[in-house]
């Protein structure tokens, strides 16, 4: 069974996970505590039973963590049966006022400058200027997070999200909670400045929903900064490298840009920026043979089910091309992520704008990858241009 703390692992764990295919669809694992499903039936199993949902568990001691389970406790990834529907409802309710038209122009603009930022220095890091800044500058315009606040965002999300990794040490756990505090306490005066003085953006129309809670607007607003800039952040660093390291299909990809909308898909599998997703049983379920008791956990490998060769062809040829691509990097079911239309305009930006004005990038030294499996992602990329 494979080792998350081995860099080797982590480096490249495709093979590992051709071999458990091989093996079987659904395989406990004792280091992480769970079973894992690494095929795509077995993985779209786990993502889709009703039987299987999101059971939300403080971490413990629950009186070390006040604000990270608060914030856990009243988040729409975390909730199931009525509680998830209403909050799911008037979540979408608030998406569905324009945002991400509204925000489409200018996210473009965006890629567009930090793009020619990058050309014009011949290059630099990829990750720190313009993977990372890109999808934060974008939470931020959608929350209405102000210019002069948002240098705040990024430590705030990269220290919470390093709770979700197994074996994380103790200061880092203390680093976690002291992140969430400060976010929760800075996303309810932004929220009490938009009840008294509404403005075009997503805190504004949460607000606004009568059915959300003051908690959950700041559950909600932590979650969509979490979730949409720490997937983007690693959806374009390691989707750059993939097409860095295929420079046919990079090529490819400059001289037919009405390709982006199906590389962003194919990027999104060939390398998913999250791995794994985790489900408890509400009843005793059987996935894949494979018999779940009520209250245990089953994760769906969401890298192992994107390179099952049962659904894709020739799965571990990276293809800008690729149709059809059911890959499960949203999600399925009740619990398909939301902002992904937001997602897809970022990287569709991004990729864009690399094309048109870098045709020629290129790796310019090895990249340095972030340790951790569950969020799989770079913490450089040197490229010239």
């Amino acid at each position: 069974m494979f080792d998350t703390a081995d860099p080797a692992f982590v480096a490249d764990p495709y093979p590992c996970f051709a071999e458990l295919r091989r093996r079987g669809e659904v395989h406990w694992h004792p280091g992480l505590g769970v079973a894992v499903a690494v095929s795509h039936a077995a993985a779209s199993e786990v993502l889709r039973q009703r039987e299987l949902g999101r059971i939300w568990v403080d971490a413990r001691p629950a009186a070390d963590f006040p604000a990270f389970n608060l914030l856990h406790r009243t988040s729409l990834l975390e909730t199931e049966g009525a509680e998830h529907t209403r909050l799911r409802r008037s979540i979408s309710a608030a998406f569905a006022r324009g945002h991400v038209e509204r925000l489409r122009p200018w996210v473009t603009g965006l890629a567009d400058a930090l793009v020619g930022d990058i050309v014009e220095r011949g290059g630099g890091d990829l990750v720190e200027e313009i993977a990372a800044p890109l999808p934060v500058q974008v939470i931020a315009e959608l929350l209405g997070v102000p210019e002069s606040d948002r240098h705040l965002l990024r430590p705030w999300s990269n220290a919470i999200v390093k709770m979700y990794e197994p074996g994380l040490p103790g200061p880092r756990r203390a680093a976690a909670e002291s992140a969430a505090a400060e976010f929760a306490e800075y996303m309810r005066a932004l929220a009490g400045r938009r009840r008294s003085a509404p403005a075009d953006d997503m805190v504004s129309d949460l607000v606004a929903a009568e059915e959300l809670s003051a908690d959950e607007v700041v559950g909600t607003a932590v979650l969509l900064l979490m979730a949409g800039h720490e997937a983007s952040v690693n959806l374009l660093a390691n989707g750059v490298l993939a097409l860095l390291r295929h420079p046919a299909q990079w090529r490819r990809l400059v001289d037919e840009p009405g390709l982006v909308p199906t590389a962003v898909e194919e990027l999104i599998r060939y390398d998913s920026p999250l791995q794994l997703f985790e489900r408890t049983a509400v009843q005793d379920v059987v996935v894949a043979g494979h018999r779940v008791a009520a209250g245990s956990k089953i994760a769906a490998l969401l890298g192992a089910a994107a390179h099952d060769p049962e659904v894709f062809e020739s799965p571990d040829v990276l293809d800008v091309g690729r149709q059809p691509n059911p890959h499960l990097g949203f999600g399925a079911g009740i619990h398909y992520c939301l902002g992904a239309p937001l997602a897809r305009v970022e990287a569709a930006a991004a990729l864009s704008a690399l094309a048109r004005l870098a045709p020629r990038l290129e790796q310019a030294g090895e990249p340095v990858r972030r340790p951790e499996f569950v969020i799989r992602g770079l913490r450089e990329l040197p490229v010239a241009v």
